[in-house]
């Protein structure tokens, strides 16, 4: 069993997670066992790892893993697509942003469109890869 996250680690997420709502133009999910679930386990790998990597996903080799940027919390489908198979950043009902997605992603195929309430808001790895 995960050790329980110090709650230095905890505040520091939910600092992130909040501004992060605000950044991208998502909402918390409207059950909050599913946000404090999530949130603790990035405060786990935060103690473990020293980075908040995605808990949602198995890794092989999580410390290998945490030295690539594609699963730090928010991670590239977040920031590209603003997707999270987390629910940690999602619309006011509580599913995640699916619109942005190329139409073979399994978010797609699992949720179907799921418009974006606040385009102008969040993507920013979007923009950057537009303008390379």
């Amino acid at each position: 069993m995960a050790k329980e996250p110090t709650e230095a680690s905890l505040n520091k997420v939910w600092k992130y997670v909040e501004h992060y709502w605000q950044k991208s133009g998502t909402f918390p999910h409207p059950d909050k066992s599913v946000t404090e679930a999530v949130v603790k386990g990035l405060a786990q790998h935060i103690d473990e790892l020293g980075k908040p990597l995605c808990p949602c996903n198995f890794y092989v080799d999580k410390k290998a893993e945490a030295q690539k940027r594609e699963w730090i919390c928010a991670c590239e489908e977040m920031k590209l697509y603003k997707y999270c198979h987390c629910l940690l950043f999602v619309n006011q009902e509580g599913l995640p942003i699916t619109e942005h997605l190329p139409e073979d992603h399994e978010g797609r195929r699992i949720y179907g469109l799921v418009k974006d309430p606040t385009p102008e808001k969040g993507r920013e790895g979007a923009k950057v890869k537009q303008g390379s």
